[in-house]
């Protein structure tokens, strides 16, 4: 119970308010018994059932048996650089299970490590084309307005001028990109099924997506557990957000829709994808028009998740018992307090 009493409570507070303060407090502890680490945030989030939680188990070298994600989930990956007195490095990763009432969540990891070192990695099922703008703008409205509220205008402005450093300062479309104030990767996973699609079809997600990666100033990877090549290169590129090596995890450029894209950070251009200068507005709209879109999947929710064996936080689960007893106590009054009210 020392996590307990290591934070005040409120009885007004609900169990994500205390759960979030929890991890806060927890994480501020952590940086302090730590000499010096290097810290990197990724936040996975995108299309449910895309593939982001084997992604997530790759790239931190796991074996486990990927499960449901039902709300938003933290892990960390720690890598110690050679030499003398080599510095630590940790990868704080998030992972977003549904888009469906996210708004709070997303706020989350700004709230906890702030905007500098921030990146996000947005992962999206091709084999739904009917879903992917849905998912994709639900995605980069979200992570807009969590940047307007846990974050200052001077910060933004400053990360988005690094940002456009990385796009190139010399790229002639520079002046026409809405580019975002951190590192982001589009992952368009499940790509063994994308592949057999009609060709029309793959024509029209390819031209979005890489005009999107391009408006925001995002690299853009299709990837599939399936294939050994992409599997490695969309892991170096995680390990490349998250430690910051390899220092190029993009070995390659490839546009054609017949075959997996690959788009490095900056490598695209307006003239090149074949579309006159837009915005995300426009090209969901245009999207939206050659391939119509369904809406957000709705998420089946068990019956009590804090029953399932497969969610257990030991911590959690004790503040769950705590406000399970307060809330006992508060009927049994309200009742004994009816029964009184009615002898009167």
């Amino acid at each position: 119970m020392s996590e307990l009493n290591s934070i005040e409570l409120d009885s007004s507070e609900t169990i994500q308010d205390i759960a979030l303060k929890l991890v806060t407090e927890q994480l501020k502890n952590d940086s302090h018994l730590k000499v010096g680490p290097s810290e990197r945030t990724i936040f996975v989030l995108g299309s449910k059932g895309a593939g982001k939680s084997t992604l997530i188990n790759r790239f931190l070298d796991r074996d486990d048996v990927p499960r449901p994600t039902l709300a938003l989930e933290y892990s960390f990956g720690r890598r110690t650089a050679s030499g003398q007195g080599a510095q630590k490095n940790i990868c704080n990763v998030w992972e977003l299970g549904s888009l469906v009432n996210s708004n709070q969540l997303i706020e989350v990891p700004f709230r906890s490590h702030g905007l500098a070192t921030f990146s996000a990695v947005i992962v999206l099922d091709l084999s739904l084309p009917d879903r992917l703008w849905t998912d994709l703008e639900c995605v980069l409205n979200g992570l807009k307005q969590a940047l307007e509220k846990n974050c200052s205008s001077k910060e933004i402005a400053e990360m988005q001028e690094a940002m456009r450093q990385k796009v190139g300062s010399d790229h002639v479309d520079l002046n026409t990109l809405e580019v975002l104030p951190f590192p982001v990767i589009i992952v368009g996973g499940k790509y063994d099924q994308f592949q057999n699609l009609d060709s029309e079809i793959k024509k029209h997600v390819c031209r979005c997506l890489r005009s999107i990666a391009h408006a925001i100033g995002a690299a853009l990877i299709f990837y599939t557990s399936k294939n050994t090549a992409l599997t490695k290169m969309t892991r170096d590129a995680m390990n490349y957000l998250g430690f910051g090596s390899p220092s190029n995890p993009f070995k390659t450029t490839a546009a054609d829709h017949n075959g997996p894209i690959v788009i490095p950070f900056g490598a695209d251009s307006w003239e090149k994808i074949g579309v006159t200068p837009s915005n995300s507005e426009r090209i969901g709209l245009n999207y939206s028009s050659q391939i119509p879109q369904v809406g957000t999947e709705k998420v089946a929710i068990p019956d009590d998740p804090a029953k399932d064996g497969g969610f257990r936080e030991r911590v959690i689960d004790e503040l769950r018992a705590l406000k399970d007893e307060e809330l006992m106590r508060l009927l049994k009054d309200t009742e004994m307090r009816m029964k009184f009210e009615a002898v009167q």
